[in-house]
């Protein structure tokens, strides 16, 4: 009987869909299932592009599907659902292109996916399927969205809170003590406060403290797909799709708080069986670093920024220009103090009062007489000027003290007639004022000394800062930049505004910055140290300011070196004991940054001098904290997550805006669909398409969305609280693409749920991902995106469990193999005594295709004297090719351009390679030269130049082949070497593809695709099939009894089969699993076993890898149902154990033959039996052998 694939694949495909043979129940179980562990195993769901699956897309399908069948066999109630994540940019520019829906492109591109996912024999449980586009699914993201809007983090509780509860304290207790993730420029305020704010202002707080929130961020926008980008969505500095450039800007964005739950995210990655190299690439996405955050006070402020003190008065010097001379003017204020000054400065340096005071120091724009930075109490001594100088005193102290600062002040004879009694009221002063150091949350919160935040994992270099580097974004470049610098500043700016921030990162070759012209004061040498802008520094990293150690750092040591900053050298080094081989410049020389953090002491350190690493790091924060101008700080690359999209296909927000400020829609009337718009670009006043929309409005009257023209405006385009008639305009953004793929895996365990996000006791069961098998371009952004809202929910009671999925593997990849033909170019003789226009035609000959051979002769120099006969032949070949361009350029020279004469250069050809369909190819490489004509309307007059060297034109065969060259590449539409799953279905059926797949190679490793090669499993699938049917005529013969003879062997064959299998599954070795396959089935058939105690479980083994045919031929062995859920077999190793040994019989050490032998028989009975075999007769032709060599289970040497 006929192996008849496609017949058999369609018959079992229609049985699984009719008797849903793979739905997954959910507690309470019943019948078979009763009792039943579970096993979730997941699938990153697919977006469907219009293109459809290529061969590439089911490898981790068909990994997971083995995985999941395996299980099933093993007795586990097994949940492998599918679905689509159906939001996406394909369809919305299609849409843009064509004024088809999204919705219905979509569905379209669902259903091709849906047919082609069917044909390859997944057993997915259809019944959960989910689509992030259906409004049914997207309510509940918008439930989730709504779930973090009302949420705040609590550090103290480490966790995610309901928003009422800090409201609570608010209205107690104001924000003191609230200690919470927020942003960074939040105002104190008391309970009182609170309870006087407007409705308005207390909105606008909690916006600082929610775990999603309105903010003006840096972006990636892509003016021409008019929307924000995702870093993974950029390739070399230009989108993706379209490869359009991409520029940063700044946009009033939704964003997330995923920073808060950083240290979560990376200490979760400790109970997670991931890759260590998937854990490692979320570490570093993460970012953790341990440091100090320092303060650098600016010296200097441009022209019309409000400075204090404007006026310059005897005994003042105040912010501009020339401010970072005030610390010069400082040092000389302290060296010659007045005799009061003299007078109190000897009892506060002594400590009477034991607190630490500072003389002559700089706060913002003034230099105060004294201060005690812990108690922020500012003590001045004022001589008989300041009787002149009452008003600008006043705003001064007025000004101070907006910074938190006291300012208490004293008259020369104070000071001089009776300092004991000044000292008490200093003192009293310091007991009723509070240490900064002794509440962390308020040291937060009271402003430092106006300046450059910067943080930093290597406090101890500080005395090695020469400059600071600010990110171009960073907001402070345009309040210091000086007026000189301003336009140098504003054009690197934009230059840099056009460099995506990885490239920015990857290109570590390129320097560049510019000078802002403003200083900064170190925080202890008090010496000004300029501060430029660089686009190594990013604004989101960190605080986006760097201390510039170039000494040792490299990317600051090439920055300094480049621009001509000293570069002093703070390293002593004690040889080379624990040191690697780059060494410290030495006092601005050298070639290199040192960057170790050992084998050195400190040096020109000040205090921290003769320090190594460690003592200088704790020594440095202590002293910084001290100052109230740093502090020791783990920091987090993770930034939050900017979740709008200027899109139309996505979800839209539950969101609309009363006076300006965001409400969210009550969960019971969500979903908010889609509403139906023209145009699908963004508005012509540049509002995203949902802008379009003439229906998106909110009416709080009757909770359903009404037409925009019912929105009463107010000035400013909002509405008035006070007179609004209840309509408000809508959110015109959409959610990002990741926001419906970061929870799907929760749906799939109650998809048909109705009314809740999923049912407590499904969740409670399934509980989480037992296996998750995912594309490497998975690896970061979703995965880290989807553990913080798992993280979330949990936290909110949602979810039972805090990671969602226990093992996950990423999959490689399968490449495919690209076919190339070859353009060639002449290149001109005194090519500028031509038109350009000939010049630019010549060099890039666009219809005369040559073949890989023909690309070699133009490509390769021979010696035009050569005698050797290879070479000749060559030379000949050559030749021919060139003078056939020649002519062919000297003939477009004279028709198209009336130019007689022209020269070319013989040895100079400009080559150009281009794609060339795959399926124009055959398996000699060999192209079919009347397809690509017909490809394309630009090659319908091609001329095609065969390995004969000849042309072939018109299809006329002329003795010589076109061939073109192979190279293996991403598979990928725009590479045209995709290969469709439904030709490889048709031709050698899934179950062949799904063997081939794994027999390529380990599941995580890159492997090209071939055509070829599926024929051999394919035809080990026919041998398989062959060994159930050695009937009469090729019948089905499967005995039921064992065979009287050999079944030792056929049970050996069948239980080495199982051991095997089931460590290559539970190990993920999928693709040894076929090679044991083949050697299983070429055993049996060399045994002509038939025995259905043989051959039945065999088919148990294939059939999560083989399903169809497992069906089928479990079917003719008399069985009604499906073999799937059938026991998988338990492997006896008694069967293993050898009961004989097959001896090699050797004379003089020359093996002639073989005996099978019983192992347990005895040396003397070994020898015996030897010699009395023909075959030894044979051999001793009469002779008596001098000795017999017998080692038992190994040899047999008969020796003379």
């Amino acid at each position: 009987m006929k192996y008849d694939f496609n017949k058999i694949e369609e018959k079992w495909q229609k049985y699984w869909k009719v008797n849903k043979t793979f739905h997954a129940q959910n507690p309470p179980l019943s019948g078979e299932m009763e009792g039943a562990p579970k096993f979730y195993v997941l699938d990153m769901f697919p977006y469907p592009s219009g293109a459809g699956l290529h061969v590439g897309h089911p490898l981790g399908y068909i990994a997971s599907d083995i995985y999941a069948r395996y299980k099933r066999h093993k007795g586990f109630n097994v949940l492998h659902p599918q679905g689509y994540d159906s939001f996406g940019l394909p369809a919305e520019q299609y849409a843009i292109q064509t004024g088809q829906h999204p919705a219905i492109t979509t569905a379209e591109n669902i259903k091709t996916y849906r047919r082609q996912l069917d044909q390859i024999g997944f057993s997915f449980d259809w019944s959960r399927e989910v689509r992030t586009s259906d409004p049914s699914y997207y309510k509940w993201t918008q439930w989730i969205f709504i779930q973090l809007f009302n949420s705040w983090y609590n550090i103290d509780s480490d966790k995610a809170e309901d928003v009422e509860t800090l409201i609570a304290v608010f209205k107690k207790e104001g924000n003191a003590n609230v200690n919470a993730v927020c942003d960074n420029d939040i105002e104190p305020f008391s309970a009182e406060d609170w309870n006087t704010f407007s409705s308005k202002k207390q909105q606008q707080i909690l916006l600082q403290y929610r775990l999603t929130y309105l903010a003006e961020t840096e972006v990636n926008w892509c003016p021409a797909l008019g929307t924000v980008l995702a870093n993974d969505e950029i390739v070399n500095g230009v989108s993706e799709r379209g490869g359009h450039p991409v520029i940063r800007k700044k946009m009033t964005q939704w964003s997330m708080r995923i920073s808060a739950y950083a240290e979560r995210l990376l200490q979760g990655l400790d109970k997670i069986d991931w890759t260590d190299s998937l854990k490692e690439s979320q570490r570093n996405w993460i970012g953790k670093s341990v440091g100090a955050s320092v303060s650098f006070p600016i010296l200097s402020f441009s022209e019309g920024e409000a400075k204090a003190g404007s006026h310059t008065r005897v005994g003042y010097m105040t912010g501009g220009n020339n401010s970072h001379l005030l610390l010069e003017r400082a040092k000389d204020m302290r060296t010659n103090p007045t005799v009061a000054e003299a007078a109190l400065w000897e009892q506060l340096r002594n400590k009477k009062l034991n607190a630490k005071f500072r003389q002559q120091h700089l706060i913002g724009d003034y230099i105060v007489d004294f201060v005690c930075l812990d108690k922020k109490l500012i003590v001045e001594v004022d001589g008989k000027i300041h009787e002149s100088e009452v008003e600008e005193d006043a705003k001064r102290t007025e000004i101070l003290e907006n910074d938190y600062f006291k300012v208490i002040r004293f008259k020369n004879e104070e000071v001089l007639g009776n300092v004991e009694g000044v000292l008490e009221k200093i003192k009293k002063e310091l007991s009723q004022r509070e240490s900064v150091k002794s509440d962390s949350h308020n040291s937060e919160r009271i402003p430092p000394v106006r300046g450059i935040e910067a943080f930093t994992t290597r406090p101890d270099t500080i005395f090695g800062v020469s400059f600071m580097t600010l990110a171009p974004e960073h907001e402070l470049v345009s309040q210091i930049t000086t007026p000189e610098q301003k336009a140098e500043v504003e054009a690197y700016i934009t230059a840099t505004a056009k460099r995506s921030e990885r490239d920015r990162m990857a290109d570590v070759k390129t320097i560049s910055g510019a000078f802002t012209g403003a200083y900064a004061e170190h925080p202890f040498t008090k010496e000004p140290i300029p501060v430029w802008i660089g686009d190594y520094v990013l604004a989101g990293y960190g605080t986006g300011a760097v201390m510039s150690v170039p000494c040792g750092d490299q990317r600051d040591y090439d920055f300094a070196k480049h621009f001509n900053i000293p570069i002093p050298n703070i390293f002593n080094l004690f040889g080379n004991k624990g040191s690697s081989k780059n060494y410290p410049p030495s006092e601005g020389l050298g070639e290199e940054a040192f960057t170790e953090k050992s084998g050195f002491v400190l040096k020109n350190s000040g205090f921290l001098n003769g320090l190594p690493y460690k003592e200088a790091t704790k020594k440095v924060i202590q002293e910084l904290e001290k100052l109230g101008q740093g502090q020791g700080k783990t920091n987090y690359r993770l930034r939050d997550a900017v979740f709008s999209r200027q899109r139309y296909w996505g979800e839209p927000f539950p969101v609309y805006y009363v006076n300006g400020m965001p409400q969210m829609i009550d969960d019971e009337h969500l979903p908010i669909k889609l509403p139906e718009v023209e145009k699908y670009l963004p508005t012509e006043t540049g509002e995203p398409p949902l802008g379009n929309a003439t229906v998106w409005a909110w009416d709080t009257n009757t909770n359903t969305v009404v037409s925009n023209e019912l929105v009463i405006p107010t000035e400013g385009g909002t509405t008035d609280e006070e007179s609004h008639n209840g309509i408000y305009p809508l959110e015109l953004n959409t959610m990002p693409g990741w926001a419906g793929s970061s929870w799907y895996f929760n749906r799939y365990m109650d998809a048909n749920n109705t009314e809740e996000f999923a049912g407590k006791e499904a969740l409670n069961y399934w509980k989480d991902v037992d296996l998750y098998i995912g594309g490497s371009e998975h690896a970061t952004g979703h995965l880290l995106y989807s553990r913080f809202w798992q993280k979330f929910l949990f936290d909110k009671g949602v979810v039972p469990v805090d990671e969602y999925a226990k093992k996950l593997i990423n999959q490689g990849m399968i490449l495919g193999t690209s076919a190339f033909v070859y353009r060639a170019g002449l290149q001109i003789v005194n090519e500028d005594d031509y038109p350009d226009e000939l010049v630019s035609e010549l060099s890039f000959i666009k219809n005369v295709f040559i073949s890989e051979e023909n690309r070699d002769l133009l490509k390769i120099m021979v010696n035009p004297r050569t005698k050797d006969p290879d070479d000749l032949e060559f030379l000949k070949k050559k030749n021919r090719l060139v003078d056939f361009y020649i002519e062919l350029g000297r003939k477009i020279a004279k028709e198209k351009y009336n130019i007689d004469s022209i020269g070319f250069n013989k040895n100079i050809f400009n080559i150009i390679k281009t794609h060339a369909d795959v399926s124009f190819v055959n398996a000699s490489n060999e192209l079919d030269i009347e397809a690509f004509r017909n490809w394309r309307e630009e090659y319908k007059n091609a001329i095609f130049i065969g390995e004969s060297g000849q042309v072939l034109p018109l299809g006329e065969d002329l003795g010589g082949a076109f061939k073109v060259s192979r190279e293996v590449e991403k598979m990928s539409k725009s590479k045209y070497n995709v290969v469709n799953p439904d030709d490889i279905v048709s031709d050698y059926g899934a179950d062949s593809l799904r063997l081939y797949e794994m027999f390529l190679g380990p599941l995580e490793q890159y492997k090209p695709w071939n055509t070829a090669g599926i024929t051999g499993v394919h035809n080990f699938l026919k041998k398989l099939w062959k060994l159930y049917h050695q009937g009469e005529n090729g019948s089905f013969h499967v005995t039921s009894s064992p065979p009287s003879e050999g079944l030792g062997e056929e049970l050996k064959t069948l239980h080495k089969t199982i051991k095997k299998v089931q460590e290559d599954i539970e190990n993920f070795s999928f693709n040894t699993s076929v090679s044991t396959f083949m050697i299983a089935v070429n055993e049996l058939t060399a045994q002509k076993c038939t025995s259905k105690e043989i051959l039945e479980p065999l088919l148990v083994l294939i059939s999560p890898y083989a399903p169809h045919i497992a069906e089928e031929l479990w079917s003719k062995l008399g069985h009604s149902g499906s073999i799937s859920t059938v026991p998988f077999p338990e492997f006896d190793a008694s069967h293993l154990v050898e009961s004989s040994k097959n001896y090699p019989i050797s004379f003089n050490g020359k093996m002639r033959f073989t005996m099978e032998l019983p192992l347990d028989m005895s040396k003397d009975a070994i020898e015996k039996a030897v010699l009395e075999h023909e075959k030894t007769q044979e051999q001793l032709a009469g002779r008596t052998p001098k000795k017999v060599i017998v080692v038992p289970g190994k040899i047999v040497n008969i020796v003379g």
